[in-house]
């Protein structure tokens, strides 16, 4: 942990989230800010999370945050307005820091202007440049100050690029804990205690919405069909509405899946096996050690293209730092209704399948490494804004 910094007043930090999981981080991340130091003034893009936590939003992320290249080509006269009302305020108004969080080709572009401003920037949860093109960390490091990573692997790979870089530690393993009982949360959800739960976990985009969630749904109707008593929860991330929902379940009423606005770690552990979208919550989903498989779709371009450039063997997240596959993932053209639920239908009915799969998944949650990363995180900010 670092050496606590002398504090001074009036201190000014952008911020800069795109999408769900990084609002939520960045928000945990502004709370223990002010928690050391309250005059600090936050403020930028980001979601509910980011509002809550006091930041004064010159964007909202909600209609920006897609996956893909063609999903982001449709977005991309919005995405450019939010990019350009930011760069705008760093001209006008230059904050002291500049702090950006995931969302990485959006946060490129800010991290650049801030650069050619002379504004210090800390980017958090960077870029994934060791899964692809990673001829581009080179360009990173002239655009940051720092890099503060939350996967162990990742210092090594920004450190011998030269590039400045600490690892703070996983902000998950402070984060990833339900805030009600199990019994609880069943009760509160309407779930039979005694019958199994299905979790579908279809991402944060409105573009994955869009494309995983009919997928997740019609392996839900499978298993159904082969287990009428399985029961179906979908918890709805902080940047979507109901909205974003209604024309697909309406056509799979039969299934009486629980829409439910409520921390996805309470959902989570009400599960006994969760059928996600890749991205954070498999990370999230292996810390409360949930079987579950991964699928992925995205436009058929965009995948085309994706899979000349990426150089790792697995995209789930929880298999990346297992360094195997642990967890099944279909997907593109292998992410089919059956085989999804036949997935799922080994994982309930197969017990030493299942407890594996368990060990796997601690193996990983110790990989992590112990709690205390937003901490480190918001200690790191205030080096920079003294330094």
């Amino acid at each position: 942990m670092n050496t606590p910094v002398n504090k001074s007043a009036n201190k000014r930090v952008m911020i800069s989230a795109g999408e769900a999981s990084g609002d939520m981080h960045a928000a945990n991340v502004v709370k223990a800010l002010h928690q050391q130091d309250s005059s600090i003034e936050v403020y930028g893009m980001g979601g509910e999370h980011l509002r809550q936590a006091g930041v004064d939003l010159l964007v909202d992320c909600t209609d920006i945050a897609v996956m893909g290249i063609v999903e982001v080509l449709l977005k991309y006269r919005t995405i450019m307005q939010a990019l350009n009302i930011l760069k705008e305020s760093l001209r006008q108004n230059p904050p002291d820091l500049l702090v950006v969080v995931d969302y990485q080709e959006f946060n490129n572009k800010l991290a650049e202007a801030a650069k050619e401003l002379g504004i210090k920037v800390l980017f958090y949860i960077g870029p994934q440049v060791w899964a692809w093109r990673q001829h581009r960390v080179h360009q990173i490091g002239k655009r940051v100050d720092m890099m503060a990573v939350i996967l162990p692997f990742e210092e090594k790979f920004y450190r011998n690029a030269n590039v400045p870089v600490r690892f703070v530690g996983n902000p998950l393993a402070d984060e990833v804990k339900p805030n009600k009982s199990k019994q609880s949360c069943l009760q509160e959800y309407d779930l039979v205690e005694d019958k199994p739960v299905i979790g579908l976990l279809p991402g944060s985009r409105r573009s994955e919405i869009n494309r995983i969630l009919p997928l997740q749904l019609a392996a839900a109707d499978i298993l159904h069909q082969q287990k009428p008593d399985l029961q179906f929860v979908l918890p709805i991330a902080s940047t979507l509405n109901d909205d974003a929902f209604k024309a697909d379940l309406q056509q799979y009423n039969h299934l009486d899946v629980k829409l439910v606005k409520d921390l996805s770690y309470n959902v989570m552990q009400c599960c006994d096996a969760i059928i996600a979208a890749s991205g954070t919550a498999t990370l999230e989903i292996a810390l409360m050690g949930i079987p579950n498989c991964i699928t992925y779709k995205v436009a058929h371009l965009s995948y085309a293209i994706l899979k000349r450039m990426v150089k790792i063997e697995h995209i789930g997240l929880v298999n990346i730092v297992a360094e195997k596959g642990i967890v099944k993932e279909f997907l593109q053209y292998d992410a089919k209704p059956n085989l999804i639920a036949g997935e799922i239908t080994q994982i309930l009915d197969d017990p030493e399948y299942r407890n594996v799969m368990i060990n796997e998944l601690n193996a990983v949650r110790d990989k992590l490494g112990k709690s205390g990363g937003v901490n480190n995180m918001a200690e790191l900010v205030l080096e920079m804004l003294e330094n």
